[in-house]
């Protein structure tokens, strides 16, 4: 292994010795199950999870194997079952005790710890008080008000949860409706894969399949934390290093997962083996570094290969590339210096990186939003891509780029149609099945949605599952404008922070969780998702519902539908929602060449491939081929930093999903009982005149008008690259801007924002703070 480049976490900073996995696993996972006290069967309901005729689990989307360990699940999906099938309940009871002024006094944590929504409820802005509402009241009252607005001015959100079912349905009921603004949560995180990988191969999503890991020699990972993200894809890497593949990892964080691994489903290595080490070579990249550090490994490949040719893939990049000379003659020309500083790298461990690439035969490039999560993401991406084409890396066997995407569907929803961009769906098609002309004026991104929210256009938003006002940039300057809106509507399983920021028509209406027995009138239905690798999974349901006054997703979207449109011969809510087999055909209509025979393979073990063009060298972008990218630039950041700026990059607890909370243990990292700190090395605070411990804020950099200011932070040393410092999402986003994102997909650049820190945690008498 590459232990000069694999270093130990440094002493004089916060840290976790311990592997991923192991015993360290399976104790959160019983200190969940005795916080929450779940319902009796859920050990019956993590036995098939992820399983052919199970019910497929909420935490991440990475894929299910065909032949499935004996738990298929890891610890943040086991927490994220024990969440939803909490015996707590959020009664009316509980909101006639609570205003919701006072509630916004809660933390995200005690909010959603309150139980399962049982209960339609009301929001009465006399009282301050949510109440319980009938079903029927509910959707009359919000197809009335659907009806009274200009359905350009209403927005249809989707959390990443929704099944594809769920999701075809939403998608429809908005172009009746009228309108294409259907963000989901890819808009905040991996939309920059969808836009900047169909760019330059002609596919939204990555290219990779499951045997492909294990036939690889080399992964690259890029901006990715499998181990408190996508736990279940540590096996994968596992049998990856047992075969003898090398993975090699850039990151401005040491995490753990990708340092060394103890399988908890394995005895000999829980008693008396050893660790299983994951990357040779663990590269701790500056925030936006990405570029240069993926410039300078091009770099030494070409000078390779001009001392000894056969290097790159010549017959590949004649046959099936485009501007290759215009990318090499960038390469050729950039300096080291450069390189160097802003990738925070060294050229002789980038030079060693090009030469093991270059001795690999099959190589894989992984990535999550370290890469995507940048105002310059898709730079960083082609740039990935343009390494991985100069070997012919994309389109053979144990090859491929991998994005690994966090919600458990939220590609799928992309692939059935929740998507702003009128294009990437077959609205002709749409248009001929149920008999009306598709609405095609492009809808609006999540950035676009919440410029709405604050200017006054966005008048109507219905939230399909999230916690969107939390996980937004720029969260608290856009509070206030949820108080105007005419309508918000939020489909939900547990009370968040969201919804005590209701409109002048709120309602807060309970649907079931995954695990749970959806029943129809035709009987017990499943659903289905798509996971990152392209396969579709079947997911059925079979614990007790929470309440007997939950409604299914998909139900509640069809009332919501028979509210607020017109009868349409050709449009049957009530058959849809009492057979979801229906549903599916009618995805398979509409997407035929990925759905074929949907319902008969829907719980096919391991999935069905809906295919990709990109995997087949079927290059479906403007010039017919894959397309190299010349990098104009050599960081992901909007500009350099200035003299006392740290870059900002925003981190999850191994202790939570997205915005829901778990608890306050961040094991991976070594940091417990608080999310109120900010992490930063100990060369930087002594540079600073700070001491650990020391409370301090954060003020973001730009200067656009508006003073963002954080709450009190507690410094801690951490090791992290120079000029670089760490906070939790979603309590740091209001230091986000909402202009600071993906220039082709407007994906919130969540991390890479300059900031300063304030050395006092008190603000003058003006309300600024001490600097």
């Amino acid at each position: 292994m590459g232990d000069d480049h694999t270093k130990s976490q440094r002493s004089d900073t916060v840290s976790y010795d311990r592997a991923a996995g192991g015993w360290g696993s399976l104790r959160s996972v019983s200190q969940t199950i005795l916080r929450e006290r779940p319902h009796l069967g859920i050990a019956q309901t993590l036995r098939v999870q992820n399983k052919p005729g199970g019910h497929m689990c909420t935490s991440c989307a990475w894929t299910k194997p065909p032949e499935p360990h004996l738990f298929e699940f890891c610890e943040n999906g086991a927490k994220a079952t024990i969440w939803d099938l909490t015996r707590a309940r959020c009664t009316p009871d509980f909101f006639a005790g609570h205003t919701v002024t006072e509630l916004r006094n809660w933390s995200d944590h005690d909010l959603e710890r309150a139980g399962r929504l049982t209960h339609p409820l009301r929001y009465d802005p006399e009282s301050d008080h949510y109440s319980e509402c009938s079903w029927h009241e509910a959707f009359e009252e919000i197809g009335a008000s659907l009806r009274a607005l200009d359905p350009q001015s209403v927005v249809f959100y989707a959390s990443g949860r929704a099944s594809l079912e769920t999701s075809y349905l939403y998608s429809l009921f908005a172009r009746l409706y009228g309108h294409n603004n259907l963000p989901d949560s890819s808009n905040m995180c991996h939309e920059t894969t969808s836009v900047g990988l169909k760019k330059v191969i002609g596919s939204p999503v990555g290219t990779c399949i499951l045997s492909d890991f294990d036939k690889c020699d080399l992964m690259l990972v890029f901006g990715q934390n499998t181990g408190s993200n996508s736990p279940r894809f540590l096996h994968t890497l596992k049998s990856a290093v047992d075969r003898g593949c090398r993975i090699i990892t850039f990151n401005p964080v040491r995490e753990a997962g990708y340092v060394k691994f103890v399988n908890p489903q394995n005895p000999v290595q829980m008693t008396i083996g050893g660790a299983t080490p994951i990357s040779d070579i663990y590269l701790q990249v500056r925030p936006g570094g990405d570029i240069a550090a993926l410039m300078g490994v091009c770099k030494h490949l070409l000078e390779l290969e001009a001392a000894q040719e056969g290097i790159l893939d010549h017959a590949f990049l004649a046959e099936h590339t485009a501007d290759f000379d215009s990318f090499t003659a960038e390469i050729r020309s950039a300096d080291w210096d450069g390189i160097e500083v802003h990738s925070g790298l060294l050229r002789e461990d980038l030079a060693e990186v090009a030469r093991i690439y270059a001795q690999s035969r099959r190589v894989i490039g992984i990535y999550g939003m370290g890469l995507t999560q940048h105002v310059h993401g898709s730079l960083s991406i082609a740039m990935l891509v343009n390494l991985l084409l100069m070997r012919g890396n994309i389109g053979r066997e144990g090859t491929g780029i991998s994005p690994v995407r966090g919600h458990s569907n939220v590609q799928g929803q992309r692939t059935v149609g929740i998507s702003e961009k009128p294009e990437l769906v077959p609205l002709d098609r749409l248009g001929e099945m149920f008999g009306f002309e598709p609405p095609r004026k492009t809808g609006r991104t999540t950035v676009e949605v919440v410029e709405g929210v604050l200017d006054g256009s966005v008048k109507g938003f219905v939230g399909l599952g999230g916690n969107f006002a939390r996980a937004i940039s720029d969260s608290a300057r856009a509070e206030s404008g949820w108080e105007t809106l005419a309508l918000n509507v939020q489909v939900a399983t547990r009370l968040n922070r969201t919804h005590l920021h209701p409109g002048k028509t709120s309602f807060l209406l309970p649907c079931l969780v995954r695990s749970e027995e959806d029943m129809q009138a035709s009987g017990p239905q499943a659903v289905s998702m798509e996971c990152s690798l392209s396969h579709i999974h079947g997911s059925l349901g079979r614990r007790k519902p929470a309440s007997p006054s939950l409604k299914s997703e998909p139900a509640i979207i069809a009332e919501i539908a028979k509210a607020t449109l017109l009868p349409n011969p050709n449009v049957h809510w009530d058959d849809w929602v009492a057979d979801y087999g229906l549903i599916r055909d009618l995805i398979e209509r509409t997407y035929p060449d990925d759905f074929r025979d949907f319902n008969a393979r829907l719980f096919e073990p391991g999935g069905f491939y809906r295919g990709n063009a990109a995997r087949e060298r079927i290059w479906e972008t403007d010039s017919g081929k894959a397309q190299f990218t010349v990098p104009h630039r050599q960081h992901a950041l909007k500009a350099p930093l200035r003299e006392a700026e740290c870059t900002l990059i925003t981190l999850r607890s191994n202790d939570q999903f997205n915005t829901t909370i778990y608890g306050y243990s961040d094991r991976l990292r070594g940091l417990e009982g608080s999310r109120d700190i900010l992490l930063i090395n100990p060369e930087e605070i002594e540079r600073r005149g700070l001491k650990e411990g020391q409370r301090v804020r954060l003020r973001s950099a730009v200067e656009d008008g508006h003073d963002r200011v954080s709450h009190p932070l507690a410094v801690t040393p951490y090791d992290l690259p120079d000029r670089c410092v760490a906070a939790y999402y979603p309590e740091i986003n209001p230091l986000i801007p909402l202009s600071y994102h993906d220039e082709l997909s407007k994906t919130p650049a969540f991390k890479g924002v300059p900031v300063t820190i304030l050395s006092s945690p008190e603000p003058d008498q003006d309300g600024r703070q001490n600097i």
